[in-house]
């Protein structure tokens, strides 16, 4: 199942997706009034939406709504930097391979859904794309061993952990700022529900292109902090909730690491493919 935030002809809703149109869940399941809601219901409340979508004709074309972020407002929004074996080599620092992830947070407002424009702010040029697997939790756990981690993901969606690259570096230890401008990345299409992916037996592939031309192609085979870790990781410091996400990385070739640097202008179209999940398009525009 691909669940949907959206909005239609002024109107907010949630659904899922499928091959014929979306099928707007919110009014008929008016007891979960978004993704979220839906989350925290739990497993039955999943089941009940999964039947209804099956079931039901949909409401609306695809290309007739607006995709918001699957979860308007995560409690929690993770970031994993450097998780990809190959972006630590692509530091030359001579440095070993780390043995703890990484971590640093964004917020809601930094992300905007698909289709919707990414912001290229009045302080920098330096927006930078970083295609990435975002881990969707919906169960909610503290201190979750790995073998039990996969049971506590409620589905996947794509990010792009978009970053203005000056300000990562205008501190000593921390990239916050950076990170976190108004609309400069994305995250969505949808979340596609983890019933469809086991228990990761398969690698996923991420990729990234910019106006068509493949910059960034990698698979969780490379990851140096697998999905359980990182959930079993997290979990020790802090309480997993439904609907917190976790962006886990992004493997090499952003725009920062061409020679000259090769950062995004507006009109510029940015892809971000996950197997299994989909394709998240946005278009670069200058804050007016």
């Amino acid at each position: 199942m691909r669940l949907v935030s959206f909005e239609h002809n002024g109107h907010a809703g949630w659904g899922a997706a499928t091959d014929r149109g979306v099928v707007d869940l919110g009014r008929r399941l008016p007891a979960h009034a978004s993704v979220l809601a839906l989350l925290r219901g739990g497993p039955e409340a999943m089941r009940e939406a999964r039947q209804l979508a099956d079931a039901s004709a949909p409401d609306h074309a695809l290309d007739a709504v607006q995709l918001l972020p699957p979860i308007g407002r995560p409690g929690k929004i993770f970031c994993i930097g450097v998780n990809y074996a190959h972006r630590n080599a692509e530091y030359k620092d001579g440095s070993d391979l780390p043995r703890y992830p990484s971590i640093f947070m964004r917020v809601p407002e930094s992300l905007v859904g698909h289709g919707q424009a990414l912001i290229q702010p009045h302080e920098s040029r330096q927006l930078d794309y970083e295609g990435e697997i975002v881990i969707v939790i919906g169960r909610q756990g503290r201190r979750i061993a790995p073998e039990h981690a996969w049971s506590h993901i409620a589905g996947f969606t794509c990010m792009n952990e978009g970053t203005i690259r000056d300000w990562v570096h205008h501190a000593k230890f921390n990239v916050t700022q950076g990170k976190n401008f108004h609309a400069s990345g994305a995250i969505g299409p949808w979340i596609a529900t983890a019933d469809g992916f086991g228990q990761g037996e398969q690698p996923m592939r991420v990729q990234t292109r910019v106006n068509g031309e493949l910059r960034q192609d990698d698979t969780t085979d490379h990851l140096m902090f697998d999905f359980p870790f990182l959930i079993a990781y997290l979990s020790t410091f802090t309480t997993l909730e439904p609907g917190d996400v976790i962006a886990t990385g992004t493997p090499i070739g952003a725009g920062i690491r061409f020679e000259p640097p090769r950062f995004l202008q507006p009109g510029d179209l940015v892809e971000v493919e996950v197997s299994g999940v989909g394709i998240l398009r946005n278009r670069v525009e200058a804050e007016s």
